[in-house]
């Protein structure tokens, strides 16, 4: 069950928070222990645990990893990663971009390249000629 699902909760600071302290006290470490793991001061544990403090997502690294779990169970108290939902396949940016792969790559490449010589005035020049054209 999604952590977040939970009706008592809808505070999010307590949330992650309440987690938090959940793991912990189940590894049976102290917020000192924390501490010592994560370089972040007991007392900001404390702000965390109790509500007062909402985490950065580098903070949450810092602790789920103090803590010896991954990160999506500070927000999942399943013991496997939630399933997917069934999206339909769509192509990558990467994929229907043009001068993303064959000779119109090459070509893009060979633009860059030569555009990185030019001064900032030819830049700009080239660039209003280039939306000129391409609203034809």
């Amino acid at each position: 069950m999604l952590a977040f699902q939970s009706p008592q909760w809808n505070n999010p600071a307590m949330l992650i928070g309440d987690r938090l302290r959940e793991l912990r006290e189940e590894k049976k470490l102290s917020q000192g222990d924390i501490e010592k793991r994560t370089g972040l001061l007991r007392c900001y544990t404390s702000r965390v645990e109790n509500g007062h403090t909402v985490p950065a997502i580098e903070t949450l690294e810092k602790m789920a990893r103090a803590l010896e779990v991954p990160l999506y169970q500070l927000f999942y108290d399943g013991e496997e990663p939630p399933a997917l939902p069934n999206l339909l396949k769509r192509k990558s940016s990467g994929e229907t971009a043009w001068g993303s792969s064959g000779k119109d790559a090459r070509f893009l490449s060979k633009l860059r390249r030569l555009l990185g010589k030019s001064d900032e005035q030819h830049r700009k020049l080239i660039l209003l000629m280039a939306q000129k054209m391409a609203v034809r």
